[in-house]
């Protein structure tokens, strides 16, 4: 995890979107360049919640002011924001708008993601609070990226959405829910053994009445995540090889799939591969950006 660090805090401006107030707050001394930090009162969940947005380099400049740029969403924000601005600093990685939404003020960071990136009730979790899902998306469809359309320029045609672990089976599961929201998906380590595997129903269900997903995924997982190399409970290996091979053998029209079992790749060192090379094979071999 990592952490923002201010020197000198200014309060910026307001905004207004749909559901709340938006806070935005902006220093001198901001570890990311190009970046600023929002707050959102969500009416949705009745939680604040943080987003970071990184603008890629030349966003300001008079020539690009015309210009339309696609946007990156990344769940478990202060993990994968950093790593996505950082892997920015390469010019051709530099393309898109960079949000990361972060855990709800005042609450733990892993209490906070269990809840907000499970799909359904789980009641074997004790520990934590599951299901929070399908709330949490409407928060981002109806609050989180309205406040970035309207204040960015940002594409509606060409967003991403980027998730790691429990933010990758969310992103799988987004995609057989509500496809058409995101054009693009980079899920890396996804936690598909999740609620006894019920990603693999809802694809199941899914296909029994599509023919069609149009959308751009990119999967990776780490070789060594499996029970007998990672001292894992699930077999995250087996768990991508059983979701892509079922999705191949659908032959959906308008679907585009690359997959990668990453050599030497753990649970926690899957992420910034797969981000690069997902970004990578979406800018040169989907849009023809690079």
């Amino acid at each position: 995890m990592f952490r923002f660090v201010f020197t000198v805090v200014i309060f910026f401006s307001y905004f207004q979107v749909a559901a709340e107030e938006v806070v935005v707050r902006e220093s001198k001394n901001f570890e990311i360049e190009g970046g600023k930090i929002f707050t959102i009162q969500s009416k949705i969940l009745g939680r604040k919640y943080d987003i970071y947005i990184k603008t890629p380099s030349g966003y300001s400049e008079r020539k690009n002011t015309g210009k339309i740029y696609p946007v990156l969403y990344l769940n478990d924000g202060p993990y994968t924001f950093k790593v996505a601005a950082g892997i920015a600093h390469l010019k051709s990685m530099d393309k898109s708008i960079m949000v990361g939404i972060a855990f709800a003020h005042g609450e733990n960071g892993q209490f906070s993601r269990v809840r907000d990136l499970t799909p359904v009730l789980d009641p074997r979790w004790k520990r934590y609070k599951t299901g929070g899902a399908p709330e949490y998306l409407r928060f981002i469809e109806d609050e989180v990226i309205p406040f970035v359309e309207e204040n960015y320029r940002a594409s509606s045609s060409r967003r991403i959405l980027v998730g790691q672990s429990l933010g990758g089976s969310f992103g799988a599961w987004v995609l057989l829910t509500k496809p058409e929201l995101f054009s693009s998906y980079i899920l890396t380590s996804p936690s598909l053994w999740y609620k006894n595997e019920i990603i693999f129903d809802l694809e199941e269900a899914y296909s029994r009445t599509h023919t069609s997903l149009n959308a751009n995924v990119y999967l990776a997982t780490g070789a060594l995540e499996t029970t007998e190399n990672d001292r894992v409970r699930n077999d995250m290996v087996s768990g991508h090889r059983k979701f892509v091979a079922r999705l191949r053998s659908r032959k959906l029209q308008d679907f585009h799939l690359e997959d990668e079992i990453v050599s030497g790749a753990d649970h926690y060192s899957t992420f910034p591969v797969g981000l690069a090379k997902g970004l990578r094979w979406i800018y040169q071999d989907r849009w023809g950006m690079l």
